[in-house]
């Protein structure tokens, strides 16, 4: 009963973190580059040079319709396979865009300063986009058109995905003009390097390298309190001859410090070593992939 309830609770939290992550990246997209013409790439982008040449349909509606041909092409590929996130989060997207124009038109920019405008317009969906990532989910969209490609072909997915979002902002540069065209291209590089950013901060966890003469209650802390694993290795001090303990854990940032207080707490004298790392595979992170 109780492995169903945090099972429950579990996906009840992954799903408030998506509806996070996606409105961060209907925020940016609505507000930032839907009045600004900003074509990074994307459903959003060619969502975007559509509106202009067919101004009948916004591209909020276009963002809606192409989202979902794609999401009914996903599954008619993929069947019961195809991502139910990827499915929630396309829906949601698409759903919070186009009910944002009725609710909240934007007529105009929010400034008169269009490189701080990119920088918000590339920042708040490379942030959800991160974060989507670092749960295994995507937004839909293109990501869809990459799944198919790599399922039938050999094509080299990056690239590929890389080329149609350069494509799209060089018809940025035919739609709107030279300099929104290459604030497009300044956004699409930036693009890339704010994802890696944040996912390399998500991801980051802490490697403590206890050296100890007191490992019994430190090990009791880790696992009663901080709920994580440790391995003893036993050593000696090369100067002093002491017979002492190597404990080695990795815990995330918030505990980081609480064992390091604890720590040296219970062992004034203990030799800590504490390194950044992000990629950790094991029970109670992650799996071989």
């Amino acid at each position: 009963m109780s492995e169903t309830k945090q099972t429950t609770a579990q996906i009840l939290k992954d799903y408030g973190m998506l509806t996070i992550a996606t409105l961060l990246m209907c925020i940016g997209i609505y507000f930032f580059k839907f009045p600004n013409n900003f074509s990074t790439g994307g459903v959003s982008g060619i969502s975007i040079i559509l509106g202009h040449y067919v101004p009948n349909l916004s591209a909020g509606a276009f963002v809606f319709i192409i989202n979902q041909l794609l999401l009914i092409l996903g599954f008619l590929i993929f069947g019961r396979s195809f991502g139910i996130r990827t499915a929630y989060v396309s829906l949601l997207m698409s759903g919070v865009i186009w009910g944002l124009e009725y609710i909240c038109p934007m007529d105009a920019p929010l400034t008169t300063q269009p490189l701080l405008e990119l920088v918000f317009a590339v920042a708040f969906p490379a942030i959800g986009s991160a974060i989507m990532f670092n749960m295994q989910a995507s937004s839909g969209g293109t990501d869809i058109v990459a799944m198919i490609l790599k399922k039938k072909t050999n094509i080299n997915i990056g690239n590929c995905l890389l080329m149609v979002d350069f494509s799209i902002t060089v018809i940025a540069c035919i739609a709107f003009g030279f300099e929104t065209g290459l604030f497009s291209m300044l956004g699409l590089a930036l693009k890339s390097v704010i994802v890696d950013m944040v996912l390399e901060n998500i991801k980051v966890h802490k490697c403590f390298q206890i050296i100890t003469s007191k490992p019994d209650e430190i090990v009791q802390f880790i696992v009663g309190q901080l709920h994580r694993g440790a391995t003893e290795i036993n050593g000696e001090g090369a100067f002093t001859h002491e017979n002492k303990t190597v404990i080695l854990t990795v815990v995330n940032r918030a505990q980081a410090i609480q064992l390091r207080l604890y720590a040296k707490n219970i062992d004034p004298t203990s030799f800590i070593l504490i390194t950044n790392t992000t990629e950790i595979i094991g029970k109670g992170f992650r799996g071989v992939m």
